[in-house]
């Protein structure tokens, strides 16, 4: 350790996304290469002095006690626990962040000094990884509020080789066997079946960290709200998903308005007849066992909608990943697409 093919692959993931910007401190980070890096890992970052640094990804992160708050991290995986190492701007993005980050004042009025704040959370506390829809995007849940993290990786590779990274790293740790399951009688049995909780795919690991996929149901559940959203112009039998990404939406600023990001986290989804903008909730959902009463906001809430038929053209950008696509609609005089139809247009 470290082998020449980690060394490769470590220095190969650590470049920051181009459309996304971060600190000068995560800058430096993303300069570092091979060993440096790995020193780096050590000198700076690691808990423990045996602990091995497996792999490393780029990707913004969402906490389950600010979840409107969006930020850049570098992800370090090791064989003790997962680091994220986060842009500075962070800890005065959000006013309940004083809670949540405690901290002395620092001063950081010296140019050549730039901080970052890291974010630890050991294997050992490691509960349940939630995978998103189509991958694009993955929930890790410890055993309290303060440990439950969302990478919105918006790249299925991404979150597939993590994923892969991170059980091949659960099944180094040594611990104890699950216990003889109790018996149960008729009335536990039957009655765990009426939470109300939606059954997904789960797969315990060996190291008793529960995997857990998305099934079918949540595919027509989606279909379902979009249906609903159409204003049940369309038959719910004959509605397909055929597209589901997280994307940005390019916010077109005022000079005005410089707090105000250029890049608006969406969920894109494509139907046969309409295209969606939805503002979704990431980290809130499915909820986890401690939480006492449901969230704030629900998991989709419709930002913009249009009809297929209403688009002139599509206008594509010559630049490498990502892709920047401008949508065209001539349906200037009709602002509310989502209207019935059925309405007097004739009328007063």
């Amino acid at each position: 350790y470290p082998s020449e093919f980690l060394m490769q692959k470590i220095t190969e993931d650590n470049q920051i996304p181009l459309h996304l910007h971060v600190s000068v401190s995560l800058q430096y980070v993303a300069g570092l290469k091979g060993n440096a890096l790995v020193e780096f890992f050590h000198g700076n970052i690691a808990e423990v002095e045996n602990e091995e640094l497996r792999h490393l990804m780029w990707s913004s992160v969402l906490f389950y006690k600010t979840p409107n708050v969006e930020v850049m991290a570098c992800v370090l995986l090791s064989t003790k626990a997962i680091y994220f190492l986060l842009d500075d701007s962070f800890i005065h993005a959000d006013e309940h962040q004083s809670e949540f980050w405690t901290k002395e004042n620092w001063d950081c009025d010296n140019s050549s000094f730039h901080l970052s704040c890291c974010f630890v959370l050991k294997l050992n506390d490691l509960q349940s990884v939630n995978v998103g829809l189509f991958d694009q995007y993955f929930r890790i849940a410890g055993h309290s509020a303060d440990h439950i993290v969302t990478c919105l990786t918006r790249d299925s590779y991404d979150t597939h080789t993590f994923i892969q990274q991170l059980m091949a790293v659960l099944s180094l740790l040594a611990r104890t066997p699950s216990p003889e399951p109790v018996d149960k009688d008729f009335y536990s049995e039957f009655g765990s079946k009426n939470t109300g909780k939606m059954e997904n795919y789960e797969l315990i690991h060996s190291s008793r960290v529960k995997f857990i996929y998305p099934n079918e149901e949540e595919i027509g559940d989606l279909a379902f709200l979009v249906a609903e959203k159409m204003d049940c112009l369309t038959d719910l039998q004959s509605l397909n998903i055929l597209l589901y990404v997280l994307a940005f939406q390019v916010n077109l600023i005022e000079e005005s308005a410089p707090n105000t990001s250029l890049l608006q986290p969406k969920t894109l989804i494509l139907t046969s007849s309409d295209l969606f903008l939805f503002d979704e909730d990431y980290i809130s959902y499915p909820l986890p066992d401690f939480a006492k009463e449901p969230p704030q906001r629900d998991k989709y809430q419709l930002a913009d909608g249009r009809r297929i038929r209403h688009l002139d053209r599509v206008l594509m950008g010559y630049q490498t990943y990502p892709q920047a696509l401008t949508f065209v609609f001539d349906d200037v005089q009709n602002q509310d697409l989502m209207q019935n139809l059925a309405l007097d247009h004739f009328g007063e």
